[in-house]
């Protein structure tokens, strides 16, 4: 499986409206400083000491913008 790995301020970035919000994020106690992954479904995930944990997930054209928030590809 492939992911493009970012921070939280990056997806906080690349957001829409109509996905997670930052009140959503911090609820599952992601910071600007987290460490997270989408995987091409568009998956959610952020690192926790034990491994990775499924947060949400986002819609539409996610990939662009993911792609210019963090300048990262699919790894």
């Amino acid at each position: 499986m492939q992911f493009i790995e970012m921070t939280g301020k990056e997806l906080m970035d690349a957001l829409h409206d109509d996905e997670l919000t930052p009140d959503d994020l911090r609820k599952s106690h992601i910071t600007e400083t987290s460490i997270v992954r989408i995987n091409r479904q568009g998956d959610i995930e952020v690192r926790r000491p034990e491994g990775w944990d499924v947060v949400g997930g986002l819609i539409g054209e996610y990939e662009g913008r993911i792609l210019k928030s963090c300048g990262r590809t699919w790894a």
